[in-house]
């Protein structure tokens, strides 16, 4: 452990003098949010973004008002899954999200570049910021669940996440390979670090399924995360299968029109994690 410098803003050790709530901001004095759920993946490429527009896009027809807000600032998918095409708007009181077809609120920075396809080449301070931006400074009124689409690994910019935004608890993404379950373990114990509860892993591209006999096919080998989840006394909420349906939706920007129900799970969880 290196001397302590007492800026706890930018450290990751878990000392006793930390309190994981020292730093959370307050959102937009307009904004009425009920619950924030984190979406949290090791390591990027495992579908964290699909997982966070899908449980929006669930809870949503279930009746609830949703929103997203995409904190992933290098790695904005948010809109392109949801085909939002405007821009976010504001003015010198706030900045206000947009709505998708459905009416789920979105918040991301492509939404606010001119040119999508721009990439963020910003240093870790200014990205970790406009991610607290978008909680403290866009007004979301009238918001049952939010779901944070969270930066990816465990660096600062996560953990100035995990400060900032008070999470009332964190969904972990991860595939079937089994370096991704020593990875799974580095953000459960940031979570734990961060003291905030875990509702449950759910395994993407967990299986495809053949188009003519209809047998699972474990295309990455042999699924880890039953026994990631026992490690840590977790649980699975769901395990999903590759799905070219659901890639096409993506590409199309047609995410809210999707039909299966092997996500359904995560939903009946968050509702009862809720309670």
């Amino acid at each position: 452990m290196s001397e302590c410098s007492h800026n706890c803003s930018g450290c990751s050790e878990n000392c006793s003098e930390r309190d994981p709530k020292s730093f959370l901001e307050k959102p937009h004095e307009l904004s009425r949010i009920k619950k924030v759920i984190g979406i949290v993946s090791g390591k990027g490429g495992v579908g964290k973004s699909l997982v966070t527009c899908m449980s929006a896009v669930l809870m949503n027809r279930r009746g609830y008002n949703t929103a997203v807000l995409d904190a992933d600032i290098t790695g904005p998918s948010v809109p392109k899954a949801f085909g939002i095409k405007e821009k976010a708007t504001g003015d010198e009181n706030a900045i206000y999200p947009v709505l998708t077809q459905n009416g789920i609120k979105v918040m991301s920075v492509n939404l606010l570049l001119p040119d999508e396809t721009a990439p963020v080449v910003w240093r870790g301070p200014i990205i970790a910021g406009t991610a607290k931006q978008f909680w403290t400074e866009v007004i979301w009124n009238d918001v049952d669940y939010m779901f944070v689409d969270m930066p990816p690994g465990t660096g600062d910019v996560p953990l100035t996440v995990f400060q900032s935004i008070p999470l009332d608890g964190i969904i972990v993404v991860t595939s079937p390979q089994e370096l991704v379950s020593m990875i799974v373990g580095k953000a459960l114990k940031m979570a734990e670090m961060m003291s905030v509860p875990v509702i449950g892993l759910v395994e993407n591209m967990s299986y495809a399924v053949c188009p003519d006999c209809g047998k699972h096919i474990n295309v990455f080998g042999e699924s880890h995360i039953d026994d990631t989840a026992r490690n840590f006394n977790l649980k699975v909420l769901a395990k999903l299968p590759i799905n070219p349906e659901i890639a096409k939706l993506v590409d199309d920007g047609r995410l809210e029109f999707m039909e299966t129900d092997a996500a359904d799970p995560i939903a009946d969880a968050i509702e009862e994690f809720c309670k």
